[in-house]
């Protein structure tokens, strides 16, 4: 008896996950709430644990596939076919996966994968594959069998995509579920994997062009592989320089059994000319794999923290570079720039002015990511919905600082935590919503209707690698100064980590955004919809400022000042309605009283 388990609701609008990596395979043992695999969303990355305990039969998803929300993933059973019918369904699906990322080369693996195919095809097709294994063995057979490749539903709302890349070009041999191209949505980048075995014998539509879902992409037929590959690994020693494409894909493949060609050759005259551009697409074979091939979500994440793949040791199947490769060459990356720089500095005695590194984005054209298109469309969509407008208060953080500079060291020592300005001001804000009921409600102009929350639920914007997040701290008005100071700790460091929750990424009724922390003075922030307000925290800065003392003397001191601004919807809130919160604010925090919470 066995058991599927499916991809389970990550959140609020989210209706899709890619599939990252597999923590188990076929055959393996699993328990309860054991992690099974890790899925990446537009909002988090997170892992998917075991409902059951058993034994993984069938893997119904691979990696760096996207499938949506409730789709079965894998297969589990209580062990007793896993000798068997595992071995024979997934197992076989597990080795046509394995064998479709290798893109192996020599024919000889190329018709030990054909032969595999048709234990796949009962899985995917009712008669195209089992005609599929004739297109690598008797070509004069079945020549006439041709099979449509058609845009596939990539997920809600989605009806076209952009063919960003062919993997394959015509003449080319595949095998069932080897990528044939990439394709680009507005939600998601993906690869189009081929549902039989055979020749590419014509491509549809071309690259940079768009297609409805349904559309067919390219035509796969059978008999005419073995013919076509023989003149295609002659044609880059005869026309290298003009082709185009072709011998970009197909470089990797002539290059492993011809690793020894350049050394015979290299006498000759002409030779070093032909052999030049094999040369240099050498390095990427060993960082890609066998075809020096990697996945759009690894290219993005490479490009994104400026990791040369070329570079990178994979470890995934046949040397295939993998997400979590990635990840390790960004954190070996900053392990390096720290110790790189004391023995510069020891080297020279005087200091010259650092060198400035360009970006490696310069001039650079890319697909912009998942979470970016997301953050883009949801800021548009904020200021369509609500009017806004940003008011600006200056507070004097003096007595705050004091408390904090008296108080740090022993409240780290007792809660463990940091102690920042963040908490004072998420504590006050926290308070003055409790007066102000305006700045934590909800307005729905359909209906007319106003929606003041019971609890202050505060959403606090974190800068990470993937983009702005913002998690939220619910029921912040019931805690205490300590306890505002560990969640803002504890959920700042796990959505950092790619540990948060979805659940914990809404559901927020005001928003606090720290811009302070990249020495801003004070900024407009856009509100987080469906809320009315957001609040921006400057730069606290020393600055000469009049102050007037008990005998009604004004002097000058030297003071702690900070800009709050305050983004509002004006359709619920008013210019004074902003105002009298913001005076409230400002007053429990020029005031100080936070003693009694720090043990003061």
């Amino acid at each position: 008896m066995s058991e599927t388990v499916n991809l389970p609701a990550l959140g609020e609008s989210v209706t899709e996950g890619t599939v990252t990596r597999w923590l188990k395979q076929v055959g393996d043992s699993v328990e309860v709430d054991e992690p099974l695999l890790e899925v990446s969303t537009d909002k988090v990355d997170t892992e998917i644990p075991s409902p059951v305990a058993g034994v993984i039969e069938e893997i119904l998803v691979p990696e760096d596939e996207t499938a949506d929300v409730g789709a079965p993933l894998v297969r589990i059973g209580d062990g007793s076919s896993s000798g068997g019918d595992a071995n024979q369904g997934g197992g076989s699906e597990q080795q046509d996966s394995i064998a479709a990322d290798d893109e192996q080369p020599a024919d000889d693996q190329a018709s030990d994968v054909q032969e595999d195919a048709p234990t796949e095809a009962p899985s995917t097709e009712t008669e195209e594959p089992q005609k599929a294994p004739t297109a690598g063995t008797d070509s004069g057979s079945d020549s006439g069998e041709r099979a449509d490749v058609t845009l596939p539903a990539l997920g809600e709302s989605v009806t076209e995509g952009t063919v960003t890349r062919w993997l394959k070009q015509v003449g080319d041999s595949v095998e069932v579920d080897e990528p044939l191209l990439e394709v680009s949505t507005d939600k998601v980048d993906t690869e189009i994997p081929s549902p039989v075995a055979g020749t590419l014998l014509e491509i549809k539509v071309n690259e940079d062009e768009t297609a409805e879902v349904g559309a067919v992409l390219a035509v796969v037929g059978s008999g005419s592989a073995p013919a076509q590959e023989a003149p295609k690994e002659e044609a880059p020693k005869e026309e290298a320089a003009p082709q185009e494409e072709a011998p970009k894909e197909e470089a990797p493949k002539q290059e492993a059994p011809k690793q020894e060609a350049p050394k015979e050759e290299a006498p000759q005259q002409e030779a070093p000319k032909q052999e030049a551009p094999k040369q240099e697409a050498a390095p990427a074979a060993p960082a890609g794999g066998n075809d020096g091939y990697v996945t759009p979500l690894v290219r993005r994440l490479a490009s994104q923290n400026d990791i040369d793949l070329s570079s990178v040791s994979g470890t995934g199947v046949g040397g295939r570079i993998r997400k979590q490769d990635v990840l390790d060459a960004v954190e070996a990356q900053k392990v390096a720039a720290p110790s790189a720089a004391p023995a510069a500095a020891q080297g020279s005695a005087t200091k010259a002015p650092a060198a400035v590194v360009p970006s490696s984005l310069r001039g650079k054209t890319e697909k912009a990511p998942r979470i970016r298109q997301v953050i883009a469309r949801r800021m548009r969509e904020s200021l369509d919905v609500s009017t806004q407008l940003t008011q600006v208060h200056e507070v004097d953080m003096t007595r705050v600082a004091k408390l904090r500079t008296a108080a740090k060291d022993q409240f780290q020592a007792v809660n463990g935590t940091k102690l920042t300005f963040l908490p004072f001001i998420a504590k006050a804000v926290a308070e003055a919503l409790k007066q102000h009921p305006k700045l934590n409600a909800e307005y729905d102009e359909d209906k007319q209707e106003i929606t003041y929350h019971n609890a202050e639920h505060l959403a606090i914007a974190v800068d990470t690698e993937k983009g702005l997040l913002v998690p939220v701290i619910s029921n912040a008005g019931d805690l205490n100064l300590a306890g505002v100071a560990g969640k803002i700790a504890d959920v700042a460091k796990r959505t950092r980590d790619n540990k948060i929750g979805p659940d914990e990424l809404s559901g927020g009724t005001f928003s606090i955004t720290n811009i302070g922390s990249v020495g801003a003075l004070f900024d407009t922030p856009i509100i987080n919809q469906p809320q009315v307000a957001i609040l921006g925290t400057g730069a606290i800065v020393k600055r000469p400022v009049v102050v007037t003392g008990a005998d009604g003397d004004d002097t000058i001191a030297i003071r702690h000042m900070m800009y709050l601004s305050l983004t509002y919807d004006h359709r619920l809130v008013d210019g004074a309605d902003a105002g009298r919160f913001l005076q409230t604010l400002r007053k429990r925090l020029e005031e100080g009283a936070f003693e009694a919470d720090l043990g003061l």
